[in-house]
């Protein structure tokens, strides 16, 4: 298995600095950005396999392209509900909150209790990740009756007035 300084060590020789300043115009900003794309990030996953120590490991580093690495291989069946509000309370760019609730929570079977209480939470990218939740929910569980998603709809209204724009953004 490899370590989390040869994670680091093939995410920085893949870096790209033009693509990092264009992420900019999309809001993908952040301390020690790589300028990886998706695909990259996958592919570097993909190699590393499922290792959800190392995944661990790899969110320290406060790496954007590092911690969207860390939601690939984690093991959903291994991350705790104390991991997932340890995870958003880092959160601090869209982007990295977005592949958290898309790429792991998801798939945790904490995934909506984490809806109503980081929903309700009052900083920017715990209440984004509330709302990217329902959206991922909505994508992947399809076996949850139809109820169990319009239940949400006082929690959505309570909070589409937020101004905030990441948080808007994932209420709409």
């Amino acid at each position: 298995m490899p370590t989390v300084e040869e994670i680091i060590t093939k995410l920085q020789s893949l870096a790209d600095p033009d693509a990092a300043r264009a992420m900019r115009h999309y809001a993908i900003t952040g301390e020690g950005r790589l300028g990886l794309s998706v695909p990259q990030m996958r592919a570097v996953a993909k190699e590393t396999g499922r290792d959800h120590p190392l995944a661990l490991e790899l969110w320290k580093t406060g790496i954007p392209e590092a911690r969207i690495t860390a939601t690939l291989i984690a093991d959903p069946k291994l991350t705790t509900p104390a991991q997932m509000d340890a995870w958003a309370a880092d959160f601090n760019y869209w982007d990295v909150c977005d592949a958290a609730c898309n790429n792991l929570f998801v798939f945790t079977t904490h995934a909506w209790d984490k809806v109503y209480q980081w929903a309700d939470e009052e900083p920017e990218f715990t209440r984004r990740a509330g709302f990217v939740l329902i959206a991922c929910l909505a994508t992947h569980d399809k076996a949850s009756p139809d109820g169990r998603f319009t239940d949400m709809f006082p929690l959505i209204k309570r909070h589409a007035v937020d101004g905030r724009n990441f948080v808007k953004k994932a209420v709409n």
